[in-house]
């Protein structure tokens, strides 16, 4: 299969936020430009429409199902300093509050397949695709935090394979269910009458291992036939699950070369799942900072950096791995370990503890103030720069943006880099499609 990220072509842009405190950087609430409303619509309006201004592709918002308590058996410094799970709205119900306030951007929630039944989740997304005219998307997350299950009643989280394995049933009966409705069973004839016709409506009968759900859903078939899906996984396991069913994959690789394995090992494993590869679109994620000059752009990274406390991000990597990182000396590196939570993001702190030293007191820091490889502090020529050797290294097909504060981060994205973007031909200058499949030039899913 060819690769589509031959050079010259357009990439793809996701922006990465959170209904609370969190997006790309622990101290982003904190800045004095930030807006602290995220208790109402107006600010994620706000957002999203400023991202629609800049064609983003998609507005993803990430969760978590509890307040994370890894550190030191404690609450605390997650709520003290408004860290990842300090406070977190539903994603589907802020994005379905934001739908009318836009007209293109993708819409894409973070839902947990571990503790949520599929028939309703099948039937919240397909609501939110409906009503969006098919923007929705679906990022499919394994929920690992044993705070997490207890709030779902259970005193024990499920293993790695588990949580993959009922992922996969998971998502099957998902698109069974989408599939229930052929496209033309809707057909609001007031004269035969004929509202739906009962020919193009069946029954799933699915009986397996997690799930036994008979169907059909008591929702017509959505405008992408289904959402599209948004997977992070970076484990083995997460990675075929990645290559199985997704089509953006959200990675966060530690450096340019890892980026373009990475995208490497997704295509192959892809194509042996019989995929066509050109159907995902791999994103790293980045947290940009862009300003007028390139000491502009340092001194306002060196800012939000500081207004970053070393125990919030500390709090935030002891949930990302699933170890209690308080338990090793704050001034020794991070030790070898293996780790139950998400894989990627221990391989990326790992080596950047290997090249640097970096005790863990300083890595607590390090990991609150933000993603910030070499190229993506300064001037909008600048950061295009690096993102156009990234794109045509074979290493992305676009970027998942962790906005470092809102809605000032996304503003100037829009303000300064994204016209640079367009001006080199590498972005969109307005939208040219009616979905969100079709922004991603992915195909819709037969019925």
């Amino acid at each position: 299969m060819g690769d589509s990220s031959a050079t010259g072509r357009r990439m793809h842009l996701a922006a990465f936020s959170s209904a609370g405190p969190v997006s790309g950087i622990h101290g982003g609430w904190r800045h004095p430009a930030a807006d602290r409303d995220m208790l109402s619509v107006a600010y994620y309006t706000r957002i999203a429409r400023t991202l629609e201004e800049g064609c983003f592709d998609l507005m993803f918002l990430a969760d978590i199902l509890a307040v994370p308590d890894r550190l030191n058996d404690s609450m605390d410094s997650q709520l003290r300093y408004g860290a990842l799970g300090a406070l977190r709205l539903d994603p589907l119900l802020v994005l379905a509050s934001v739908v009318s306030a836009t007209r293109h951007l993708g819409l894409a929630a973070t839902v947990s397949t571990t503790y949520y039944p599929p028939f309703h989740i099948a039937r919240a997304m397909a609501t939110l695709d409906h009503l969006s005219a098919g923007r929705a998307a679906w990022n499919i997350v394994t929920s690992f935090q044993q705070a997490e299950a207890r709030n779902f009643g259970l005193e024990e989280q499920l293993t790695r394979e588990a949580r993959y394995d009922r992922a996969d049933e998971f998502v099957e009966v998902a698109c069974k269910l989408w599939d229930s409705w052929g496209d033309d069973a809707l057909r609001l004839d007031p004269e035969t009458p004929l509202f739906a016709d009962p020919a193009q409506v069946r029954r799933v009968d699915h009986d397996g291992r997690y799930f036994k759900v008979r169907g059909p859903l008591n929702i017509s078939r959505g405008p992408q036939g289904r959402p599209v899906f948004v997977q992070a996984g970076a484990s083995d396991r997460g990675r075929d699950f990645a290559a199985r069913w997704a089509e953006v994959v959200f990675i966060t690789p530690p450096s340019l070369q890892a980026a373009i394995s990475a995208r490497a090992d997704l295509r192959a494993r892809a194509e042996k799942f019989g995929r066509d590869p050109d159907t995902i679109k791999v994103l790293p994620g980045v947290c940009p900072v862009v300003a007028e000059t390139r000491s502009i752009a340092v001194e306002r990274r060196a800012m939000l950096a500081a207004l970053s406390e070393p125990e919030a991000g500390l709090s935030t990597l002891a949930y990302h791995l699933d170890v209690d990182l308080a338990q090793f000396p704050q001034d020794e590196v991070l030790p070898e370990m293996d780790v139950s939570g998400v894989q990627g993001h221990y391989k990326e702190v790992a080596e950047l503890t290997r090249k640097t030293g970096m005790p863990l007191r300083q890595l607590g820091k390090q990991y609150g103030s933000g993603r910030h490889e070499e190229g993506f502090t300064g001037t909008a020529a600048e950061i295009a720069d690096t993102m156009v050797q990234w794109h045509d290294a074979g290493a992305c097909d676009g970027f998942m943006f962790q906005l470092p504060y809102a809605p000032g981060g996304a503003e100037d994205i829009v303000r300064l880099l994204i016209p640079e973007l367009q001006r080199r031909g590498r972005f969109r200058k307005r939208y040219e499609a009616t979905t969100l499949r079709g922004h991603l030039g992915l195909p819709r899913p037969p019925a």
